[in-house]
């Protein structure tokens, strides 16, 4: 009994696998669009925010410095420049936020922070590091747009 109970659930297991591992269908232009490598891979820069030395108290200037940092990520996205953005949830290791900038170099990506004006103003300090990620973060931008019921 237990040699046909075994016998079953490998033979069941293996339909379902089958039904559902199908392979999906390359797409080259996709590819190209998104910048994918034959991995479907491809280089970005990944950028953490952290907190930075300055400690800006009015209320009005502190406002206006996010509301141009939320701006300066929507205008990046835009232009392709920038896969994904996001804060991360509080923690104790001063981490802000991140960045994966569509841009190989990391001079390129410093050229972009400094667009920021909370890390112009010291809100915020960078680390950036050259990665390799699936070229699909590529699609994220338009995929958000199709998400999002309003903007910030």
């Amino acid at each position: 009994m237990k040699k046909l109970i075994l016998i079953l659930t490998v033979l069941i297991g293996g339909l379902a696998y089958g039904q559902t591992n199908d392979k999906p269908i390359y797409d080259s232009i996709l590819a190209k669009k998104l910048g994918a490598d034959e991995l479907g891979m491809k280089k970005y820069v990944f950028c953490i925010l952290k907190t930075g030395p300055a400690n800006i108290t009015d209320k009005a200037k502190k406002d206006s410095l996010f509301a141009g940092h939320m701006s300066n990520i929507g205008r990046m996205a835009d232009e392709g420049k920038l896969a994904i953005a996001g804060p991360f949830m509080k923690n104790d290791r001063q981490y802000r936020g991140i960045y994966i900038f569509n841009v190989s170099t990391i001079e390129e990506a410093e050229k972009l922070t400094q667009s920021d004006p909370a890390i112009k103003a010291g809100v915020f300090v960078v680390e950036l590091t050259e990665w390799y990620g699936s070229a699909s973060l590529m699609a994220t931008p338009e995929l958000h747009k199709k998400i999002q019921k309003k903007g910030f």
